[in-house]
């Protein structure tokens, strides 16, 4: 299992031990604790790392905990935050929220309320992993036509057979026949209710696995080409490239 990296920001280096080493002992090895005494050197450190989790203090000299999670968001870093401070403000609260703070904790910090912040913090943390990954992952076209429910009947049976057999050898005949259809008949219809052809359905649901494979799973490019229906690596490399303007293992490696 990954372990979770959380980052403790405070300038009082009182403070700042002291969160890791509640974290430490009631954590035992399940998350990495660093810590920075200001937001200049936080902010290069979650450069250097993926950081999962950042607990900073809202009043630091120089650039505040605010103005650092500010240039965060400019630069699309990611890190779930928990902000803590010994002032209860309306206007901090406020302001930390708008930038997607998911707990606001008050100085001195009961290891128990400390505890349960970072839990929700991490679960939030692989949530947002997930949402990430199945975005990456989801054709929006596919899935605009795949869960239409207005279809003609055969077009959902045509649906329904790509489902369960995509990863078969498959043909427009030999569907066809399987819901009882003249093969260019069925492929009118499904490009006159579709607004896609057949053959592009099919590709688009196929390339669909093949991401959620190369994301998940150490399989080679042959071995994802012959799990998703073709039968060399070569073809569905270069299907893969036209839909998607990049190799599968480009895909892979910037993912």
């Amino acid at each position: 299992m990954e372990r979770k990296v959380i980052l403790v920001v405070d300038d009082e280096p009182r403070s700042r031990q002291g969160i890791k080493k509640t974290i430490e002992r009631n954590a035992i090895d399940r998350y990495e604790v660093l810590t920075a005494e200001n937001a200049t050197e936080a902010i290069k450190q979650i450069h250097q790392q993926k950081v999962h989790v950042l607990i900073t203090d809202i009043r630091m000299p120089e650039v505040t905990g605010l103005e650092m999670l500010q240039q965060l968001k400019e630069k699309a870093q990611d890190p779930v935050v928990i902000i803590i401070s010994a002032y209860s403000e309306f206007d901090y609260a406020h302001q930390a929220l708008e930038l997607g703070v998911v707990n606001y904790l008050l100085k001195p910090i009961a290891k128990e309320k400390l505890m349960e912040a970072i839990e929700k913090a991490i679960a939030m943390e692989e949530e947002l992993k997930r949402r990430g990954m199945v975005k990456r992952i989801v054709d929006e076209k596919w899935m605009e036509v795949s869960n239409e429910t207005s279809y003609n009947r055969a077009v959902k049976e045509t649906i329904a057979f790509i489902e369960s057999h995509f990863a078969e050898e498959l043909t427009l005949k030999k569907v066809a026949g399987e819901v009882h259809l003249n093969a260019s008949y069925l492929s009118a219809l499904f490009k006159e209710e579709l607004n896609m052809t057949f053959s592009e359905y099919l590709t688009r649901r196929r390339l669909q696995e093949a991401k959620k494979l190369l994301l998940s799973t150490d399989l080679t490019i042959s071995e994802i080409a012959e799990q998703i229906g073709y039968q060399t690596s070569k073809y569905f490399i270069k299907l893969f490239k036209q839909y998607e303007n990049m190799t599968p293992n480009v895909y892979r490696k910037s993912n």
